[in-house]
């Protein structure tokens, strides 16, 4: 019986006096069909390898496996270790957002990898930007179940009200695309909230490099840190404001823009301005 069967799960629950922690984010995918879903949508070849986050009794890690995937997996929770050490994949039992990625050559890591997991709701964002400041280069594709509400936000397009930093932050590294929602009755215990997957193809290279990255995303940060102001308010800690009225004029914009209406390009270019002037 596949791991993703509720029968199994509760059992296994029973057997080690277990239960949902919360706390974790605990919510586990008990839908064959989702999981497949999933599956297609991360594109996973045999011989890939894939680093997934969280992945409780291994519903997700068995069907990676079937694929012929090499799986490295974390996992915060050491109720599931031993039964996850049943399965053909290389386990740390270790909080995801201190593992040092860099540390996956260890475990023979050969070649641009996948990321595939559900990640737990409350670190998702920490996570998501971990991924790409501690090593972009290694990735693929980043294929991710989430919070729908933060699927549609890092999917929105300028002048959506749930565009954002964190939607700025990864276009500028991969084409990011709502693949389909997924329902609370997919999981047990069922989340009073909706899930998403989204999937990422991460770009061979990106529009800036070494320290202009961090100071490209300390100006959109800043941007959207007050995004009911005007854009040239939301940036005078940063640059005066007469310089990013000119850049704005020179760009074609209102001196009375706002931060939600900018594209990724076009911060590139009130970047690349601000520095020149």
């Amino acid at each position: 019986m596949a791991r993703s069967s509720i029968e199994q799960l509760t059992s296994f629950l029973k057997s080690v006096n277990g239960r949902a922690k919360k706390a974790l984010s605990q919510n586990f995918l008990v839908d064959g069909n989702i999981l497949r879903k999933i599956l297609a949508t991360a594109d996973v070849q045999p011989g890939d390898w894939v680093l997934e986050i969280g992945p409780g009794f291994g519903a997700l890690s068995e069907v990676l496996v079937s694929q012929g995937a090499n799986v490295i997996a974390l996992e915060k929770d050491p109720m599931f270790e031993e039964s996850l050490s049943q399965l053909p994949i290389d386990i740390e039992i270790t909080d995801a957002c201190k593992y040092p990625l860099a540390s996956l050559d260890d475990k023979g890591w050969k070649g641009k990898g996948r990321i595939v997991a559900n990640l737990p709701y409350h670190i998702t964002t920490p996570l998501l930007t971990k991924f790409f400041l501690e090593c972009p280069h290694r990735w693929k594709t980043i294929t991710v179940m989430i919070q729908d509400e933060v699927a549609r936000r890092i999917t929105a397009n300028p002048g959506d009200k749930d565009y954002s930093s964190l939607t700025v932050f990864l276009r500028f590294f991969a084409d990011v695309q709502y693949a389909f929602k997924v329902s609370p009755n997919c999981f047990y215990p069922k989340p009073s909230v909706s899930s998403a997957v989204v999937h990422m193809r991460v770009h061979e290279d990106f529009p800036l490099s070494g320290s202009e990255i961090d100071e490209f995303f300390a100006l959109t940060r800043a941007a959207f840190g007050q995004r009911r102001k005007l854009l040239a308010n939301s940036l005078k800690n940063l640059y005066p404001k007469d310089k990013v009225f000119q850049v704005l004029e020179h760009l074609g914009f209102s001196e009375k823009t706002r931060p939600e209406t900018i594209s990724l390009e076009e911060y590139l270019k009130i970047f690349r301005l601000l520095k020149d002037f």
